[in-house]
């Protein structure tokens, strides 16, 4: 179109057979829209949804010429030329049409737009308002806060109640009349009654210090007394030995030790009093000592008081040396590793004699600048023992008292704070340090009085008598417990490792008279060999297989077959007992994984180990599991079928009594004992 045309063209009508109509406008506004023609204006006029409709049926006659086209096109003729020239005419039009549609869509949306902004800008200045308003009721209520929390320095002040102001304070002071109704006035009346009380206490304070001045004076004749009465007290001492010793009663040797006990520090006195206290009490075979050198203690009390009144010449000398001599970094991270890991100069000794007069020897140590209670342990025993290659650990001072409660190997320190002065000294772990300064167990600390909550930490933490009175008696029984089941253990290694299973007269009706299978080899091995083995891995992922623990291999032997047997030994043998993982070697390789007899027999010795603890205190249970599998042994070979193609005489006949060879679909044998009637049956 031409620009002229596009400025005065008027709405075109387009009718055709099914094309919705726009409706009849008069006369008045055809002109009126000559005149003046807006599409913007037209927008408001028209109905979206008409516009919509009439849309869809633009596009479908688009596409019915365009189809006639194609068709008058393909047919071909002379009058066609005439057909197609009016219906793209028609298109045209349709085309026009369409545009029209698209500008007024738009303008729609344009106006849509607009009118969401103005409402935004509308919604964003309420906002606005309402955040201002916001911070206003915000600022008055802090105000408000301030002047209701607003403390005089009379209300630090404790006053006496009302009810005892209007009883003691004479009326000159209380004035009923006035304060009753008053507030102001009965306040200032209360503080005038204060500081009356004040003078008459002050007054009385003086009275007292006179009188405590004279109480002194004789308190400094009575001490000069005293002090000439302590020559003539250990004259009659000394001339009292000869007596003492002719009773059995050392008084002067208990006297000298109890004046030792007072330069101890507070955790290894606490351990003293309540070691001594047991051992009255409970244990006459416990006998409680104190080594080291006093005059090192007193030495050390007296540096530590000179420290704290000479600190700022300390440190004025140490600037001076600095200046003269600078040692290196490593030199001095050295001397504070040192000094850190300083222990006192006196350790309490505890002697814990058992039954077979075998002596478990503890030596206690406080580690003062890190605040714990450090042992060493060392056993020894009436008779010397032949030390067995499989035994070698269980004596050793480094883990015989390991995990005597669970979980306590003594590795790590039990202070939290200990933590922070290692960073400080470059210290990764205490674990590199034990073997020169001791274990410091849990229970040690608890004997020493000590306690170091995990929960709620606590700056300064001071030993309690009552913590280790209450511990006493339980730790000694443990310990007397662990040194007993440990010798035991290494007389059975000893038989063990000859290949005998020494089992006692009290446990002989457990096994029948005739045991075929016999222990051929017990040895030792690292716990990095224990993990490695493939029938061990169901025990390693249970987390039953720690560092802690001891680990042997056991193997056992009939004819062809061998039975491998790896043993994990808790430290607190006997009363958890030992876990057994098999692997037979007999016509393959037999295991819990592939072999339900196999996991049969370990069930026999792991979990039902109570049939085997014998009498108290259950020092037996390792050889009498050991005897179980010989027997179970004998019991899978005899009762495995027998190849009847293969000629001759059975590799294992059968000796043990049996009411049922197999039972159930997975062939399951009889492994479990009666007795007294000496046969076998399932479970």
């Amino acid at each position: 179109m031409s620009s002229e045309s596009s400025k005065k063209r008027k709405p075109k009508v387009i009718r055709s057979d099914g094309a919705p109509t726009e409706g009849k406008r008069s006369r008045s506004d055809i002109e009126q829209e000559g005149k003046y023609y807006s599409e913007e204006a037209e927008v408001d006029l028209r109905d979206p949804g008409r516009d919509y409709e009439l849309y869809k049926y633009t596009c479908q006659e688009l596409q019915r010429l365009m189809a006639e086209i194609q068709d008058l096109k393909s047919r071909g003729g002379k009058d066609v030329a005439i057909e197609i020239e009016e219906r793209k005419i028609q298109s045209c039009v349709h085309f026009m049409t369409l545009k029209k549609l698209n500008r007024l869509a738009h303008i729609r949306l344009k106006k849509g737009r607009d009118q969401t902004h103005e409402a935004k800008q509308k919604v964003d200045a309420y906002h606005l308002q309402l955040q201002n308003l916001l911070y206003e009721v915000m600022h008055l209520q802090k105000e408000i806060t301030k002047c209701l929390e607003f403390k005089s320095k009379h209300e630090e002040i404790d006053l006496v109640t009302l009810e005892e102001f209007y009883e003691e304070a004479p009326p000159d002071i209380s004035k009923v009349e006035v304060t009753t109704g008053d507030p102001h006035q009965q306040t200032l009346a209360r503080l005038d009654w204060e500081l009356e009380q004040r003078k008459r206490l002050a007054e009385k304070y003086r009275e007292c210090l006179s009188s405590k001045e004279k109480i002194l004076k004789e308190i400094e004749v009575k001490k000069e007394y005293l002090s000439s009465l302590q020559p003539r007290l250990n004259s009659i001492m000394q001339a009292s030995l000869p007596v003492q010793e002719y009773l059995f009663m050392p008084f002067d040797q208990a006297h000298k030790q109890y004046e030792t006990a007072r330069h101890l520090p507070p955790p290894l006195y606490v351990l003293f009093v309540q070691a001594t206290a047991y051992g009255q009490a409970c244990d006459k075979t416990l006998s409680v000592a104190i080594e080291g050198s006093v005059d090192e203690a007193k030495a050390l009390f007296k540096s530590s008081e000179d420290s704290q009144d000479d600190e700022s010449d300390s440190d004025a000398e140490e600037e001076q040396t600095t200046k003269r001599r600078r040692p290196t970094l490593g030199v001095q991270l050295d001397d504070k590793r040192k000094e850190m890991l300083k222990r006192h100069p006196l350790s309490v000794v505890l002697d814990l004699k058992c039954k077979d007069d075998s002596v478990l020897h503890l030596t206690f140590y406080y580690l003062m600048n890190l605040n714990i209670v450090t042992v060493k342990a060392k056993v020894t025993t009436a008779t010397e023992l032949i030390t067995p290659i499989s035994a070698g650990d269980l004596l050793s001072p480094d883990l015989v008292l390991s995990c005597l409660y669970p979980g306590d190997h003594g590795k790590k320190t039990p202070n939290p704070a200990n933590q922070y002065q290692f960073d400080k000294v470059g210290i990764l772990t205490l674990r590199d340090y034990v073997l020169d300064l001791g274990h410091p167990y849990l229970w040690v600390q608890k004997l020493g009085g000590l306690h170091f909550p995990k929960e709620q930490p606590q700056h300064t933490v001071i030993a309690d008598h009552w913590q280790s009175a209450s511990h006493m008696e339980t730790t000694m029984k443990l310990l007397k417990t662990r040194v007993q089941s440990r010798l035991a253990l290494h007389k059975q290694f000893a038989s063990l490792e000859h290949g005998i299973v020494p089992v006692t007269s009290d446990c002989q009706y457990l096994f029948p008279a005739k045991v075929v299978s016999r222990l051929v080899k017990w040895m030792t091995m690292a716990h990095e060999d224990y993990t490695e083995l493939h029938f061990t891995k169901n025990i390693v992922e249970a987390g039953l297989a720690g560092d802690t623990n001891l680990y042997y291999m056991a193997l056992i032997e009939r004819g062809t077959a061998k039975l491998q047997a790896a043993v994990v030994l808790n430290p607190g043998y006997s009363s958890i007992p030992p876990i057994f993982q098999l692997c037979l070697n007999w016509k393959g390789e037999k295991t819990n994984s592939n072999d339900d007899n196999i996991r049969a027999m370990e069930s026999e010795v792991n979990v039902c180990y109570k049939e085997l603890c014998g009498p108290r205190p259950s020092h037996q249970l390792l050889t009498n599991q050991l005897q179980r599998l010989c027997v179970l042994l004998d019991v899978y070979l005899e009762t495995e079928s027998h190849d009847d193609s293969v000629e001759g005489p059975k590799e294992f006949p059968q000796e043990k009594m049996c009411l049922r060879l197999f039972r159930g679909p997975s062939r399951m044998k009889p492994f479990k004992y009666n007795h007294p009637q000496g046969f076998f049956s399932h479970r």
